[in-house]
């Protein structure tokens, strides 16, 4: 069965679950050289998301991409804020018109998050979320156009998305304010890259409780 907006409320219902199970550790990753409220402003957008799932269930993915970029504009504060829902917009813009299948979803994502990129003038080995989005995203759409069953692609991502986590651990951060730390803050997991692994494999375990 094609996964469609209809899923949406059990995927952000899903990845609410694992930020809350996961919220104390994340913030104790992000107190080290951050500023410690990113749980509180992810969850703030999770649950701006959670009230307009009936909303985005109704619409096609092009629609709910650019409804979900917009919620989480209005609701996530911090940088996470503005790149997340550039991720989504970009999603919104590179989809739209295109079939509504995995392959349309494989080419977006890789564009969507170098828009990313641009909008945090920032990139792989920096220490952010970046660390997991790139990876994963080209992980993807080499799986996709391999022609790997979902399964197999499934566990490709999530395996890029937890070697991308721990590739922030020995990483100088050169974003944020991690970066006033300078070599303090080599040794610690950036709470980015963090809850966007969870989210990743959240997403991940809902799509196999569907199949």
């Amino acid at each position: 069965m094609p996964l469609t907006p209809a899923q949406f409320p059990a995927l952000i219902a899903a990845i609410s679950a694992t930020i809350s199970q996961h919220a104390d550790s994340i913030t104790e990753l992000d107190q080290a050289i951050g500023d410690g409220d990113h749980v509180f402003n992810l969850q703030r957008g999770i649950d701006a998301l959670q009230s307009h799932c009936a909303e985005i269930a109704a619409l096609d993915w092009p629609a709910a991409w650019q409804k979900i970029g917009m919620t989480v504009m209005a609701a996530i504060g911090g940088a996470s804020g503005s790149l997340y829902a550039t991720l989504f917009i970009g999603l919104h813009k590179n989809t739209k018109d295109k079939p509504a299948d995995l392959r349309t979803f494989a080419e977006a994502l890789p564009l969507a998050v170098e828009a990313v990129k641009q909008r945090g003038k920032a990139d792989v080995g920096e220490k952010t979320l970046l660390d997991v989005w790139v990876p994963v995203a080209k992980t993807l759409r080499r799986s996709v156009a391999e022609g790997k069953d979902l399964n197999a692609i499934l566990d490709a991502v999530c395996a890029e998305a937890e070697a991308g986590v721990e590739s922030t651990r020995d990483m100088l951060a050169t974003k944020g304010r991690a970066s006033f730390l300078g070599e303090r803050s080599k040794g610690h997991i950036d709470a980015g890259a963090k809850t966007a692994q969870l989210m990743i494999a959240a997403i991940a375990r809902q799509i196999r409780s569907t199949e």
